[in-house]
């Protein structure tokens, strides 16, 4: 198969390989922590919360990879349910923050004027708010769970990411095939949709994949604070804030194996997103 009949989406993979190693490395560790994610459900070798009190705060071995916790938990099966939730509120969470970025950022950097104006100044007193202080209050109102944790972080990441949606929208606005569209009379969707998105999207991957490490750590910030998903549903920031911090000098597997993870699955996601920026963003590509 020659270079020209290769699918966009390998040509890309061997690119990042080529040019970018350790983002494509931090690429396949995402998607391995992503895999774990989706069949942790398959792949835990016991239950999230069986309990035996005989093996309590046992240090790893054959039969338990990370060790048991002080109620004979395995850690192993309890990391791999956490990085089910992580990854699924990331994922939500950037997801829903992605699309509000783009609403909001299409609509000020497009059409400019009074319209700029009144989002602008709605963004600049939403970023004058702590987004912790946010955070503990829409918790606080209307409780801890995942649907609630989705919806705070998607408005935070949302309303604070359409600033830099504005900026690639007011680049693309300005140059020449969108004014000869609309010098020939094209519709505003129809330029919104062939001539803006595309060449936004770029931008909107970046935006994407830096703001699922943002989620996943601040929903272990939360946890860690007694705020996010409630027990007993193991998440990491909820197993460091737990046993982690209570059994640290009698387990230390217990605050290691959930840190570990939350530190490789993030460091992965920010460098992998630098890549991806490196090699979409046609300015960068002179720069070499």
């Amino acid at each position: 198969m020659s270079v020209r009949e290769r699918p966009a989406f390998i040509t890309f993979t061997l690119r990042l390989i080529r040019e970018k190693p350790l983002g494509a490395f931090g690429g396949a560790i995402f998607v391995l922590f992503l895999f774990f994610g989706l069949f942790a459900d398959f792949l835990i070798p016991y239950g999230v919360n069986e309990t035996n009190l005989r093996v309590r705060l046992e240090g790893p071995s054959a039969d338990h990879l990370f060790g048991t916790d002080h109620l004979g938990r395995d850690v192993l099966s309890r990391v791999l349910i956490g990085a089910q939730l992580s990854m699924t509120i990331g994922f939500l969470a950037a997801g829903f923050a992605t699309v509000i970025s783009i609403v909001l950022g299409v609509l000020s950097g497009y059409f400019g004027g009074k319209v700029d104006m009144l989002i602008q100044r709605f963004v600049d007193a939403w970023m004058c708010f702590p987004d912790l202080l946010f955070l503990m209050v829409v918790i606080s109102i209307i409780g801890a769970g995942v649907p609630q944790i989705v919806m705070a972080l998607s408005l935070i990441y949302g309303i604070a990411g359409s600033r830099i949606i504005r900026g690639s929208v007011i680049s693309v606005r300005e140059n020449m095939h969108t004014h000869a569209a609309r010098s020939m009379g094209a519709k505003t969707m129809h330029i919104l949709v062939r001539h803006i998105l595309p060449n936004i999207m770029p931008v909107v991957i970046v935006l994407f994949t830096t703001r699922v490490g943002a989620a996943i750590l601040t929903e272990a910030g939360l946890s860690f604070l007694g705020l996010g998903v409630p027990p007993p549903t193991p998440t990491w920031g909820g197993m460091l804030s737990g046993t982690g911090r209570t059994y640290m000098y009698i387990g230390p597997w217990l605050a290691l194996a959930p840190g570990l993870c939350l530190t490789i699955v993030v460091y992965a996601i920010n460098v992998y997103g630098d890549a991806l920026r490196d090699l979409l963003d046609p300015r960068m590509r002179g720069s070499r």
